[in-house]
């Protein structure tokens, strides 16, 4: 037995969406979804079976790829059904768990992009700390306590979601919506506003500008008029760790842009939405244009969908890692090269502050090949440069 809300004032005539409206939604909202999922999925994909790509920034970046899958699935796709019916098809159950893992989506994505923002700014301002820190085991404990939390706080809309029955003069229309009142609703959307979007982004804005601190504004130190008085040797050897130092710090510039492009598309997709719930908060009569409603709901899934996109074109190594699981060109065996030497990282020791401190990494770095593939040859750092695999300890 269906469980409903029913509103005892008959209203108007009911007025269907356009053709068009129903059209141009239905196309938008479905191609956005449909690049969203495989792009996500193929994240996931390429991050778990792939070794090279397993690092605590990864595991962080999955985390968020199944929240933005969570989005697309629970909110994108059923919006399909809406513009086209015009009514709830999915019924109780479909209203109380949809409504759950849209909420749940959304918050754990958040924190997901929260959790790799400090992850950044301990690995980069701290390299010391991250040495510990910022490992993949933590990382995954991390991801574990993000998705209970927040599984567990949006328990809630299971008793603030239900089916209401809206009765027109000509039909009944059946809508998901809230069991309390918009007055009671506020105060749970002000926190949640508060706690999921503008805690994230200020502290994010913070972060990211020590990180810019330290990786853009403090250039690499170079005393050459103390270099005068070593031996050409020891003038070539500090030459080879400098050029891996540099090395090093711009793939840790690149990582940063991306994931910095990450949180800015956050706040600019979300801010549509986010904006029209708070000023709609303090009208008499809400603000709902069927064509503003679209768009922002477009932002919103947009914003689950273009990671992927951003991480293939920001990083060489989600772009071979790509290809890769795409089979796309026509020589599998020069794929299979390219790919090799596009996921077979390295990290350069760096000198100053990772010397004797075994092995640690965080990077996503699209940095060189290794040792393994050219044995005779190390192509761009001759003589002292040394190598090692990315790894991590398991705490």
């Amino acid at each position: 037995m269906e469980n409903f809300t029913v509103f005892n004032e008959t209203l108007g005539t009911w007025t269907d969406r356009s053709v068009e409206y129903k059209a141009i939604s239905v196309l938008i909202v479905f191609f956005i979804c449909a690049l969203g999922i495989v792009g996500n999925v193929m994240v996931i994909l390429v991050v778990l079976t792939t070794k090279h790509m397993r690092t605590p920034t990864n595991g962080y970046l999955v985390s968020l790829a199944v929240a933005d899958l969570m989005v697309l699935i629970a909110a994108g796709l059923p919006s399909i059904a809406d513009s086209l019916f015009g009514s709830w098809i999915f019924g109780h159950a479909g209203c109380l768990c949809i409504t759950y893992f849209q909420y749940l989506g959304i918050n754990a994505s958040s924190c997901s992009i929260t959790a790799f923002t400090i992850e950044r700014y301990i690995a980069i301002c701290h390299p010391i700390k991250a040495q510990f820190l910022c490992t993949l085991s933590r990382a995954k404990k991390i991801i574990f306590g993000v998705w209970v939390f927040t599984s567990l706080y949006c328990v809630m809309w299971f008793y603030l979601s239900d089916i209401q029955q809206v009765l027109y003069r000509d039909v009944t229309i059946i809508t998901c919506a809230y069991k309390v009142s918009r007055n009671l609703y506020l105060p749970i959307y002000f926190f949640d506003f508060g706690i999921f979007f503008v805690l994230p982004l200020t502290l994010a804005t913070v972060l990211y500008g020590l990180i810019a601190r330290i990786l853009f504004l403090n250039p690499l130190p170079s005393d050459k008029n103390g270099q005068d008085n070593f031996s050409k040797a020891q003038k070539n050897k500090i030459k080879n760790s400098s050029r891996c130092s540099s090395t090093t710090a711009a793939s840790r510039r690149q990582v940063t842009k991306m994931l910095a492009v990450v949180v800015i598309l956050f706040a600019v997709l979300w801010m549509p939405y986010r904006s029209l719930v708070v000023v709609n908060s303090f009208l008499q009569e809400a603000y709902l244009d069927t064509w503003f409603l679209l768009f922002c709901r477009t932002c919103v899934y947009l914003n689950s969908a273009i990671n992927p996109l951003i991480y293939n074109a920001m990083s060489q190594k989600f772009r071979a890692a790509f290809r890769r699981l795409c089979h796309c060109g026509r020589n599998a065996q020069a794929n299979k090269a390219a790919y090799s030497v596009a996921l077979t990282y390295s990290v350069a020791k760096e000198t100053s502050t990772v010397e004797s401190t075994g092995h640690f990494s965080t990077e996503i770095d699209d940095l060189t090949p290794t040792d393994e593939l050219f044995p005779d040859k190390k192509l761009l750092y001759p003589g002292d440069c040394d190598f090692r695999k990315e790894t991590f300890s398991q705490a």
